[in-house]
């Protein structure tokens, strides 16, 4: 298996290629540069439209049409997709979408609510936020659902906040505040005495009992626990969590969640070149592009149940789905499965296997057009043989598209996190080196 896959694209030097180590992952032609370059503008639209100037904060989700929800709907802002907001702001700065300077005064109106204004505990950050008042709130508006001061929602937060702070380092009033937000975080209130780090807290129950104890989407905030500047944990905390083992056909890796669980952390975190030690020697990197291959073959099989997938037809991962919102995704099979593709599932993992996923967002465009594609880019799922096609998106589901893209065209986000001391120190601490 390559880690990429170099294709001739003419207008692209040789000097492009020079550095092997530090060369973007795959080299792609001009078709499919205007097709990434249309999807990622999309998706940074729901950034850009569903903010809030008051409290910078983003919205979960909306109709992929952007028409209003009725006002007991309305969804509530998300903190992950905060955090990935931020990011896009610089990508979008970055490739002229927005003038630099709107997109420094969004960022300071998101750091200066949640430096000053965000309730929180010990500088931790509640998952859901009314997006107008800032005040907690579930996932839709208006109702008693509860949410949580959530350790790995404001972990995405922060990989956002410091992606800005590197991006936008001219600007001391945005370094002030990035500081500010990330080193009031006491990550050793979170720990329990085995050094797992828990789900978060409540103030109706106190600490959830849940823990971030096998591989997920967690390792981002373990290495932002261990590289904190004023409340670390111990650097022998990335070793307690297990490495649990998936086979599927020919393939092993860790990891049996849905595929974002192999995304998110990868979206800063670059992973590329490094193997951990304490005599595992796990590559990450190769770890989710072998749990990708998987999962696209994992579709293939199924497709005598399911006949909507195929070569480049699939992809399942958290979405909604024809019954609601759903946490899909596989090897192992969900018994919930039922045929629906998400293509934030190939989307997400652009970075790691461009040579599957793209095809794959392309036949999916191409063969179901303006059903599945328009103002956001791609609808959260679909379903190709029921005609099922929902009626919203996700700001999840689009972040990570986005930020995967454009780590897959430039490397850009990796190296605007990646330049920050604490993701350094983090790694070389957690003994994660250069291979």
């Amino acid at each position: 298996m390559h880690r990429r896959n170099f294709l001739s694209a003419s207008g692209l030097g040789l000097a492009a290629l020079v550095s092997r180590r530090f060369a973007p992952p795959w080299l792609h032609t001009h078709p499919d540069e205007h097709f990434l370059e249309d999807l990622q503008k999309r998706c940074f639209r729901y950034f850009f439209e569903q903010f809030d100037r008051h409290t910078g904060l983003i919205r979960d989700h909306a109709r992929a049409n952007n028409l209003p929800y009725p006002a007991d709907q309305r969804s509530a802002a998300n903190v992950t997709v905060t955090g990935f907001g931020l990011a896009g702001y610089c990508i979008a700065a970055e490739r002229g979408w927005i003038g630099r300077a709107t997109a420094e005064a969004r960022v300071l109106v998101t750091l200066r609510f949640f430096a000053d204004w965000a309730a929180h505990r010990s500088g931790w950050f509640y998952h859901w936020l009314d997006q107008q008042s800032g005040e907690r709130s579930g996932a839709i508006e208006d109702t008693l659902a509860e949410s949580e001061i959530s350790t790995i929602d404001s972990a995405f937060l922060l990989a956002g906040v410091l992606t800005v702070r590197q991006y936008f380092r001219s600007n001391p009033e945005i370094v002030v505040l990035a500081n500010r937000i990330y080193e009031r975080v006491d990550f050793t209130w979170m720990m329990e005495k085995s050094l797992i780090l828990c789900h978060g807290w409540t103030p109706e129950r106190g600490f959830i009992m849940d823990l971030w104890s096998e591989y997920s989407e967690a390792s981002l905030l373990y290495l932002l626990a261990i590289g904190s500047p004023s409340h670390p944990i111990p650097p022998r905390a990335w070793y307690a969590w297990r490495r649990n083992p998936n086979v599927y056909g020919p393939y092993r890796f860790i990891g049996s969640a849905p595929l974002f669980t192999q995304q998110y952390s990868h979206a800063f975190v670059d992973f590329r070149y490094r193997r951990e030690g304490n005599g595992t020697g796990v590559d990450w990197f190769e770890n989710s592009i072998t749990a990708t291959r998987a999962h696209r073959q994992f579709c293939l099989d199924l497709a005598k149940r399911f006949p909507g997938y195929s070569s480049e037809i699939w992809g399942l991962t958290c979405s909604f789905g024809p019954q609601g919102y759903i946490d899909w995704g596989g090897p192992p099979l969900d018994p919930r499965t039922d045929g629906t593709v998400v293509p934030c599932a190939a989307g997400g993992s652009l970075m790691f296997a461009s040579d599957i996923c793209l095809p794959a967002l392309r036949a999916m465009k191409e063969r179901f057009g303006a059903q599945i594609y328009g103002r956001y880019g791609f609808v959260d799922a679909f379903n190709p043989v029921t005609g099922w096609v929902a009626e919203e998106v996700q700001g999840l589901n689009l972040g990570i598209m986005l930020l995967s893209a454009e780590n897959l065209r430039t490397g850009n986000v990796w190296r605007w996190f990646m330049s920050g001391p604490e993701a350094q120190r983090a790694l070389e601490l957690a003994e994660i080196r250069l291979s």
